[in-house]
């Protein structure tokens, strides 16, 4: 049994035929999730954590870790884990302040079926529930303009759907987005981006991106390095209001 999810079906006062009328599924469906293993389809799953009052990953933990690739499970334990992060994206927005519709254009034309594309989509979601916990980690999150001013397949609705969401991603209490403006020609993140994490205990452990697969660096000297490199970029960029501020001129290009 779930204990969780049918604790807080207990503390949210509904039951399984209450969850099914709200999220239009069949009674026994609903009440089959309170089984271990079972979990709502991707379109429910939000909607019945909300309900419950709960985040999707308390309700369903293994949720992250059965839906992205082997080799990233680690990271998104180091995610849940930090007490903060600290990214820079060269040609991305960050995977915890995409969109759906964005995060479907970054694994455009990859050799994916309709169906991993959606686990991949869902996984990618799912793991910005940390941003919206009672104690959330520090998201410091730096982009290249030239971020904002890529689109797929000229889907302007998509981007400007995506420059909208970072905008309110900004006003999250825990949520820093700074961009280095593109006047400032080559900078130390044209060497690749990569996220720092800062865990309870003091430790860091660093997520470096590739073309095949990413890794994770947790020797000293090898973190010590990619903060100097971080150092240098945020230096390049520009104050939180500033960044704002370009953020919000992006959105209105692609109107």
């Amino acid at each position: 049994m779930n204990r969780v999810f049918v604790t807080a079906m207990t503390e949210a006062g509904i039951t399984a035929e209450a969850l099914a009328a709200q999220t239009g599924v069949d009674p026994k469906t609903a009440a089959r999730w309170a089984n271990p293993g079972r979990i709502p389809q991707t379109r429910h799953r939000a909607q019945v954590a909300a309900l419950l009052g709960k985040e999707i990953t308390e309700l369903w933990p293994d949720v992250v870790r059965r839906r992205e690739p082997v080799w990233f499970r680690p990271w998104t334990e180091i995610e849940r884990e930090a007490v903060s992060l600290r990214s820079f994206e060269l040609a991305w927005v960050p995977g915890l302040l995409q969109t759906e519709a964005y995060a479907r254009a970054t694994l455009a034309g990859e050799a994916l079926t309709p169906a991993e594309v959606d686990d991949l989509v869902a996984a990618r979601l799912a793991r910005q529930a940390i941003l919206h916990r009672a104690r959330p980690p520090l998201f410091v999150a730096v982009v290249d303009e030239m971020v904002l001013r890529r689109t797929a397949g000229g889907d302007r609705a998509m981007m400007r759907e995506q420059c909208d969401h970072l905008i309110r991603c900004a006003a999250l209490p825990a949520v820093q987005i700074h961009v280095v403006p593109a006047d400032v020609g080559i900078h130390p993140g044209h060497g690749g981006p990569f996220t720092i994490a800062e865990l309870p205990d003091g430790g860091r452990v660093a997520h470096v991106d590739g073309q095949i697969r990413a890794q994770m660096v947790e020797q000293r000297l090898d973190v010590a390095t990619l903060d100097r490199r971080w150092a240098r970029i945020n230096g390049e960029a520009l104050p939180r209001a500033l960044s704002l501020s370009l953020i919000t001129e992006a959105a209105k290009t692609w109107t």
